[in-house]
């Protein structure tokens, strides 16, 4: 009887036991499981908290692969457009040569045919040349190591570089530009430091030569649209191929130049205005924004790096003296710009008018 009693009391405490020993184990899971849970929330927290954050990077943050498909398409087709604009000019300047200068020198007086010869061709080869060093010429990168005497106001976060004054990181072609304007897919280029002016030239000047085109042709346009309008009549006019070639070739030139003077002409309008206030199109909405802010301050934003209306034209065409205005401006020129776009120092034409201005 005992022994059974002693049994029964071994077997009860090894129940016990066991008992207390699963309730600890299933306690242990139970707070191993809890505390992995707490510790991948406070993870999951940390890698998308931000004091700073607001609409606009929670937007920025959705529309990164829209940014980045952008980014690549552009790149790739940055060819394309060049190729584009190469084949469009010539099929222009090709009509030009086949079907209007015959005209021209058959029916125009000898002062007309000297105006319309010396002027087109002087256009065309500003057009040429300042679209060549547009796309040939690099905007100007900032060296890995700035020297002493350069102050950087940031560091890329792209880059890990140390960036200089009006210096921003361009993401199509993955590196710092020197004064960045814009990438310009027609150029597969970035707009920068020492191709700024080739780039507003070359709008310039196709704007001029389109909207001399468009001029000059008026009176052929209308001739050959009203021709074009007669091929469905009944019975149909005897125009033979090489006259409805001809008359198609004006129509799609008068077109095509007229729409390229409104487009391109507006956008060269703007970079004017931007030029003129010492801007670039990057500065325009950063000065925006600090204009704001300091306004509900009570105060009056300064733009550092304006030299005034006629010293910015100077500043940026490179014109020191009255002579440049010609072999700068009106012909053909390859000189570099005022200095070497890491320092913002007073250039020497406009030197007497505004004390040297720092990097900052």
């Amino acid at each position: 009887m005992r022994s059974r009693r002693r049994m029964y009391s071994a077997v009860m405490r090894l129940f016990l036991k066991c008992l207390r020993i699963g309730q600890r184990r299933r306690f242990w899971l139970t707070r191993q499981v809890q505390q992995l849970w707490q510790y991948g929330h406070l993870c999951l927290r940390s890698l998308f908290y931000n004091s700073f954050a607001d609409s606009d990077t929670v937007l920025d943050a959705l529309f990164e692969p829209i940014y980045w498909l952008v980014d690549h398409v552009t790149r790739w087709f940055g060819v394309v457009f060049v190729a584009l604009v190469i084949t469009l000019t010539s099929s222009v300047v090709c009509i030009v040569y086949i079907c209007l200068l015959p005209l021209i020198l058959q029916t125009y007086p000898v002062v007309w045919i000297f105006w319309h010869i010396i002027y087109g061709h002087w256009n065309l080869v500003m057009i040429v040349f300042h679209y060549y060093m547009a796309i040939t010429t690099e905007p100007g990168y900032p060296p890995q190591q700035l020297k002493s005497d350069v102050t950087a106001v940031s560091i890329c976060r792209k880059c890990i570089a140390p960036k200089p004054a009006r210096t921003h990181h361009c993401s199509i072609c993955n590196r710092c530009i020197l004064k960045m304007d814009h990438h310009c897919p027609w150029l597969n280029n970035c707009v920068g430091h020492y191709n700024h002016r080739y780039f507003y030239s070359f709008m310039l000047f196709m704007t001029m030569g389109c909207i001399y085109s468009s001029i000059s042709g008026w009176d052929m346009f209308w001739e050959a649209y009203a021709a074009i309008e007669t091929y469905s009549q009944t019975p149909p006019p005897t125009f033979t191929f090489r006259q409805r070639v001809f008359h198609k070739s004006i129509v799609y030139a008068w077109v095509l130049c007229s729409s390229v003077a409104v487009a391109l002409g507006a956008l060269m309008l703007w970079h004017s205005v931007l030029i003129t206030r010492g801007e670039t199109s990057i500065e325009r909405h950063i000065n925006r924004k600090e204009r704001k802010r300091l306004q509900k301050k009570g105060k009056v934003f300064r733009n550092p790096y304006s030299y005034g209306r006629l010293g910015n034209w100077k500043v940026f065409l490179g014109v020191e003296t009255q002579r440049h205005w010609i072999t700068r401006v009106l012909l053909p020129s390859a000189h570099l710009p005022y200095g070497s776009g890491l320092t913002w120092e007073t250039p020497p034409c406009v030197a007497e008018q505004k004390t040297p201005l720092l990097a900052i």
